[in-house]
Formats: C-alpha cells, structure tokens, sequence
C-alpha cells in the first residue's frame, strides 16, 4: 500500500474536489469486476472517487482497505459514501517514446501595426 504525507493527501483532497465519482460499488460488493475497473480508472487518471452504495461504515473501509491493498494505492480520503483513492501512472516505455517525437511549435508571427494603430 502507497504511504502519503499529510501535505500530500491535503492537496490530492483539493484536488479531488471537484471530481465526480467514476466507480460505484453496489450490493455485490467488490468483485473482481469492480476491482478491475478501479484499476483500469487508476491507470487512466491517478485520482479517483468511488461512491459505496451502503449504509455499513465498516464495509466502506474495508472496501477501502482491500483496493489499496490489492492495488498498490494509497486512501486519500474516507467521507461518507465517497472513497477517494490515489496511485500514480506508472512510467513505462511508450509515454517516455511518446514524449521525444512530440514536436515543437513555431513562435507565433508578431502581429502587423497599421497606421491607425500607430496614431492611436
């Protein structure tokens, strides 16, 4: 399970604010499925709300407590029904590739001054 700092989790908190939930855990709990989909969701933003249909407080942090485990993330936040979740991407060949054939852009031209903008 990823450890974070107080200062880290308080800024992946802001961060997480304006989020909306991506993952619902239903009556079925966590299955492999909604596992797999946490995990796909990770990979793709970093950051994630899972809503926890239920009304058992000791569910929701064990929901919480397996996905970390079993993931490699680290629990942001507990509130309410919300879990929020953090792992960063991994590094791997084809972002750092991608990077290097990005090509960079010309300066933009200098716009022309009339001659009713140089009496102005």
């Amino acid at each position: 399970m990823l450890q974070l700092s107080s200062a880290e989790r308080s800024s992946l908190r802001a961060r997480a604010h304006s989020l909306a939930p991506v993952v619902s855990i239903a009556e079925s709990g966590l299955t492999e499925n909604v596992l797999r989909e946490i995990e796909i969701c990770l990979n793709a933003h970093e950051l994630i709300k899972i809503r926890v249909y239920g009304d058992s407080r000791e569910n929701r942090l064990a929901y919480l407590e397996k996905i970390c485990s079993e993931l490699g993330a680290a629990a942001v936040q507990h509130i309410g029904k919300l879990l929020i979740v953090y792992r960063p991407r991994p590094l791997d060949a084809t972002t750092v590739n991608s990077n290097k054939s990005v090509k960079t852009r010309r300066p933009a031209k200098a716009p022309r001054l009339t001659k009713r903008a140089l009496q102005g």
